[in-house]
């Protein structure tokens, strides 16, 4: 069902909404479903889907089909290939970061989301090694890539983009953290980056963090997009649910701490009275 917070405002949280804007067309038959993907939202204008860790957003040189792009084109064609639909990019994911994740349907939406994307806010969950002293803020730097496509911060404020990430935690156990963070610019890696440079980088990031720290999966994932619609100007937010591998990430931090705990406590000896000595006659 579609909730309407306001006059303007729309909501669409983890799919349901999307299902129900579909009711009085042809459902797509399920051999056409995007696979490695959810939809949340879909209408004649865009799209908005909930990305799988591990999924390339656009072709790379080395993969140029198995890419949400990709998918989703045969999606909207319905596996026609001679038809004439296609879905714009407006923005990117890295290739390890899932959730919520928007394509245009026409060159039109695809401007207008762009020429807005000042006002779009984007909002991301992730768990990071370590505890923040201040439990919100935000992190800014001027961010540069190098030849090896590392994202690094500077103090070059020439060359390097400025960049700002807010934060606020939502829940701390033992050595990580779950944490809530604002994309307020967006430059390329720029949470990862931010996090790594306050010593918290995001949990199973081989790229920023710190090496093999037995997560083979980065802990980043786009919960929530808000921005104004192409066509109807109103005001909109589509939400993803939470992967179960970041609650999986905590439980396991939380059983470790509770065995440390129990190994930290050693039994104590138990006392025993001083032994009587025979009264010397």
């Amino acid at each position: 069902m579609e909730t309407k917070n306001s006059d303007r405002t729309e909501t669409a949280k983890n799919g349901k909404d999307a299902k129900e804007k579909k009711k009085g067309h042809d459902a797509p038959k399920s051999k056409h479903l995007p696979k490695g993907m959810e939809i949340l939202y879909e209408d004649k204008d865009i799209i908005v889907v909930d990305k799988d860790a591990g999924l390339l957003t656009i072709a790379t040189a080395k993969n140029k089909f198995r890419t949400a792009h990709c998918i989703l084109n045969d999606y909207v064609r319905k596996g026609c290939a001679k038809s004439k639909n296609r879905v714009f990019v407006v923005h990117r994911l890295d290739q390890g970061t899932s959730g919520v994740l928007m394509f245009a349907k026409s060159e039109e939406a695809k401007n207008f989301l762009q020429d807005n994307w000042k006002d779009t806010t984007k909002k991301y969950l992730a768990v990071i090694h370590g505890c923040f002293d201040e439990k919100d803020g935000v992190v800014t730097s001027y961010l540069i890539e190098n030849k090896a496509l590392v994202v690094y911060s500077t103090k070059d404020t020439v060359n390097g983009k400025i960049a700002h990430t807010a934060y606020k935690v939502i829940k701390e156990i033992g050595a990580f953290s779950m944490v809530e963070l604002t994309l307020l610019t967006g430059r390329k890696n720029q949470i990862r980056v931010h996090m790594a440079d306050k010593g918290h980088p995001v949990v199973g990031d081989g790229k920023y963090g710190k090496g093999k720290d037995g997560y083979t999966r980065l802990a980043l994932h786009a919960r929530s997009i808000s921005f104004t619609h192409p066509t109807t100007g109103k005001e909109m937010t589509v939400e993803a649910k939470i992967p179960s591998y970041f609650d999986a990430i905590m439980k396991k931090q939380k059983e470790k701490e509770k065995e440390a705990r129990q190994k930290s406590v050693t039994p104590q000896p138990q006392e025993r009275e001083p032994k009587k000595h025979a009264a010397k006659r």
